[in-house]
C-alpha cells in the first residue's frame, strides 16, 4: 500500500459495519451465559471457539458451530421433556458435547448439573437423588454402566443420554438414547426464533446451575449459581487480567468443578478466548505442550507434579546441565525476588537473559508454558516455597482464591504486583472482612443463591447482612491482600494450646518430589506427627537408582531405606515451619488414598476425618500407643 493511501485511510478511516438485526437482537437478551454465546457466533462465526482432541489429532469448531451444537442440544432436551426449574445432569470427561449438554439446559431454564466421572455409583446416585434430575447425559460405557447400576435409586432420572454410540450398545435400560437419537428427536424444533425466544424468557438471578461441593467434612452440597453470579465476576476477571480473543486455554480439570468451568465457560464467553479439549487427564502434559495456552490454571498438586517431574528428569541429566541448572535455577530465585521488590539491577536483567537462554526457555518449552503469559493457581492452599521456586524459573504463578459459594473466586492477584504467601486482593464489586474471630467473610454479587433443598445450611453459610461465611480463617495487610492461614473447622490445637494451620505444614511437606499428600496430626496432643503417602512414581525411580527391588507401593512404603529417604524429606520441610509446627514423628501411609475407601473427595482433597478412622494404630504408635 502506498504512503498515499496510507494518509486517505488515516484521513477517511474505514466506517465499522453496522450490526445486523439478529445481533441487536442478541445485545438485548437478558445477560446470560446462552446470549453470550449467541452474540459471540453472531459476531464473529467463522472464528476458532473451541478446539478438541480425537485419536491424536486436533479438530476446531467455530463460534457458530458451538452455537449449532448448544442449539441442538436444547432442542433435545425439550423433546425429553424438560423445562425451566428441571435438572440435567452431566456424566462426563471435558469435551464439547459437555458445553452443548449444559448450555443447553440453561437456555431452557434448566439447572445444569455436573458429576465427577470418577465418582462411584453411590456417589452418582446420591447427587441424582438430590438434584432430581430428570435427564442424565453420560460420556461413554463406564459411565453408563454407572447410571444403569443406581437406576432402581434414581427412579426420577427418566432418559440416559451417551455421547459416546460405543458407550450404550448392549445396555437393557429403556431409558437410554444414543447421542445421535437424542439429536433427532428435537429436529422438530429448528425453526428460526425458537432458540433466542427460550433465551428472551430466561431472567439472570434465577439459578442456572448446580455445583456440588467437595464434601470433606460430609456430603456435598449443591450450590445454586445463576448467571449473575458468575458473569459479573468473569467480566471483573476479563479486566483485571486482560484476557481476550488472542488468548487460548486447555481444559483438563473436571467441568463440575466451579474452578475449571470460570476458565472453560465464564471466561471465554466473556473475552472470546479459545478453550482447548485434551483427550483425558493422562495426556494432561502432552496436551499441555501441544497447545501451550497463553492462560493456564493449575491446581497446586499440577504444579507440584510438575516441580516433581523436572527434579527427577535433572537426575538423568548430564553433569554440565545439572550444574546449569542448580546454578541459574538458585539466582533465578533471587533475581525474581528483587524484581518483585522492584530492586532488580542491569546485572540481573543480564544475568536473567543468560538464565533464560541455558536453562529457563528450553524448561517452559518442555512444560508447555513458553507462550503461558498468565499462570493461575487454585482450589487448594499452595506452598509459597513452590512458587518461589517457579517463579526463579520464569513461570510467574498468581494465586486466587474462593469457594463454590462464591461462582469459584472473590480474590485475585493482580499480575505484576504479586505477594508469594498471599492468595491476592478482593476482585472489584467484592467486600473482605475478618470477623472476630478470624474468619474471612465475603460479600458480592457473586455469592451464591444457596444450597439446593437445604435453606437451613444456607442460613449457616450467608447471614442477614449478605456476608458469606467461608470457613476459612486469615488476615489482610495493609494494602488489602488476604493471607489464608487456615480453615476455621481444622486447626489444630495442640496440648499447649498453640493455634496450627495443617495446610501449612501439610504443603511444606508436599514440596518433597517423593511426597504425594501428607495429613497432619496434632490436635489435643504435645506435639505435630504426620501421616505421608508416597509419590510412587518418584520413589520407584529413585528405589531403582538405589537397586532396591520392589513391584508395589506397599513395598515401597515398608522399605527401611525409603523411610530413611522420607525421614530427610521432613527434616527439610521442618526448616521452613516454626518450631512449634514442625513434624516430630511420621508413618508412611501402607496404601495409596483413594476415593473408593472415601478418605478422597472427588477432587482428590483429603478428608482429614476418614484418614483418622481409618488409621488410629498407625497414629497412636506415632505417640507411644500400640504399634502399628
Amino acid at each position: 500500500m502506498s504512503l498515499l493511501m496510507e494518509d486517505l485511510l488515516w484521513a477517511y478511516p474505514v466506517p465499522e459495519p453496522e450490526p445486523s438485526k439478529e445481533l441487536l437482537a442478541a445485545e438485548a437478551l437478558p445477560d446470560t451465559l446462552p446470549a453470550r454465546l449467541l452474540e459471540l457466533a453472531l459476531r464473529h462465526p467463522e472464528r476458532v471457539a473451541l478446539r478438541h482432541k480425537r485419536l491424536g489429532v486436533w479438530e476446531e469448531l467455530t463460534w457458530r458451530e458451538y452455537l449449532d451444537g448448544v442449539r441442538a442440544a436444547a432442542r433435545g432436551l425439550w423433546e425429553l421433556g424438560v423445562r425451566a426449574g428441571d435438572a440435567v445432569a452431566i456424566l462426563s470427561d471435558n469435551r464439547p458435547e459437555w458445553l452443548f449438554a449444559d448450555l443447553g439446559a440453561q437456555a431452557l431454564g434448566a439447572l445444569a448439573v455436573g458429576i465427577y466421572q470418577t465418582n462411584p455409583v453411590p456417589d452418582v446416585a446420591y447427587i441424582l437423588q438430590d438434584s432430581r434430575a430428570r435427564v442424565l447425559l453420560c460420556e461413554d460405557q463406564e459411565q453408563v454402566d454407572k447410571a444403569v447400576a443406581c437406576r432402581a435409586d434414581t427412579p426420577g432420572v427418566e432418559h440416559v443420554v451417551g455421547f459416546d454410540a460405543r458407550g450404550t450398545r448392549h445396555v437393557d435400560d429403556a431409558r437410554l438414547l444414543t447421542w445421535d437419537a437424542f439429536h433427532t428427536r428435537g429436529s422438530a424444533l429448528l425453526e428460526d426464533g425458537w432458540f433466542e425466544a427460550r433465551l428472551a424468557e430466561l431472567a439472570p438471578h434465577t439459578p442456572s446451575m448446580v455445583v456440588y461441593t467437595s464434601g470433606t467434612t460430609g456430603q456435598p452440597k449443591g450450590a445454586l449459581l445463576s448467571a449473575y453470579n458468575v458473569l459479573d465476576s468473569a467480566g471483573e476477571l476479563v479486566g483485571m487480567l486482560d484476557v481476550g480473543p488472542e488468548d487460548s486455554v486447555l481444559s483438563y480439570l473436571p467441568l463440575c468443578h466451579v474452578a475449571e468451568k470460570i476458565f472453560t465457560l465464564y471466561l471465554p464467553l466473556s473475552a472470546g478466548c479459545v478453550v482447548h479439549f485434551g483427550e483425558s487427564l493422562d495426556t494432561v502434559r502432552e496436551d499441555l505442550r501441544e497447545v501451550s495456552p497463553t492462560v493456564f490454571l493449575g491446581v497446586p498438586r499440577i504444579w507440584e507434579k510438575m516441580h516433581a517431574s523436572v527434579s527427577l528428569r535433572m537426575k538423568d541429566a548430564s553433569w554440565l546441565k545439572r550444574r546449569l541448572f542448580d546454578f541459574f535455577t538458585v539466582r533465578g530465585r533471587e533475581v525474581a525476588r528483587r524484581r518483585r521488590e522492584g530492586r532488580a539491577t542491569v546485572a540481573d536483567r543480564l544475568l536473567w537473559a543468560l538464565g533464560d537462554v541455558c536453562v529457563f526457555r528450553p524448561l517452559q518449552e518442555r512444560l508447555g508454558l513458553r507462550r503461558c503469559r498468565l499462570a493461575v493457581t487454585g482450589a487448594a492452599p499452595v506452598s509459597a516455597e513452590l512458587l518461589e521456586w517457579f517463579d526463579g524459573v520464569g513461570v510467574a504463578i498468581c494465586e486466587g482464591y474462593g469457594q463454590t459459594e462464591c461462582a469459584g473466586v472473590s480474590h485475585m492477584t493482580p499480575p505484576g504486583r504479586r505477594r508469594l504467601g498471599s492468595v491476592g486482593r478482593p476482585i472489584p464489586g467484592v467486600e473482605c472482612r475478618i470477623a472476630e474471630d478470624g474468619e474471612v467473610l465475603v460479600r458480592g454479587s457473586n455469592v451464591f443463591c444457596g444450597y439446593l433443598h437445604r435453606p437451613d445450611a444456607t442460613a449457616e453459610t450467608v447471614d442477614a447482612d449478605g456476608w458469606l461465611h467461608t470457613g476459612d480463617v486469615g488476615r489482610v495487610d495493609e494494602d488489602g491482600f488476604l493471607f489464608i492461614t487456615g480453615r476455621k473447622k481444622e486447626l489444630l490445637i495442640t496440648s499447649g494450646g498453640k493455634n496450627l494451620s495443617p495446610e501449612k505444614i501439610e504443603n511444606a511437606l508436599k514440596t518433597s518430589p517423593y511426597i504425594k499428600e501428607a495429613v497432619a496430626i496434632g490436635d489435643g496432643r504435645h506435639f505435630v506427627s504426620a501421616l505421608v503417602q508416597l509419590d510412587e512414581e518418584a520413589v520407584s525411580d529413585w528405589a531403582t537408582r538405589q537397586r532396591l527391588p520392589h513391584t508395589s507401593y506397599a513395598d515401597l512404603a515398608a522399605n527401611p531405606a525409603v523411610v530413611d529417604l522420607v525421614a530427610r524429606e521432613v527434616d527439610k520441610a521442618n526448616a521452613l515451619l516454626a518450631r512449634v509446627e514442625q513434624v516430630r514423628a511420621f508413618r508412611i501411609l501402607p496404601k495409596e488414598l483413594h476415593q473408593d475407601d472415601g478418605v478422597l473427595t472427588a477432587t482428590q482433597k483429603v478428608r482429614r476425618r476418614a484418614v483418622h478412622a481409618a488409621y488410629p494404630e498407625l497414629i497412636e504408635s506415632m505417640y507411644g500407643g500400640k504399634s502399628a
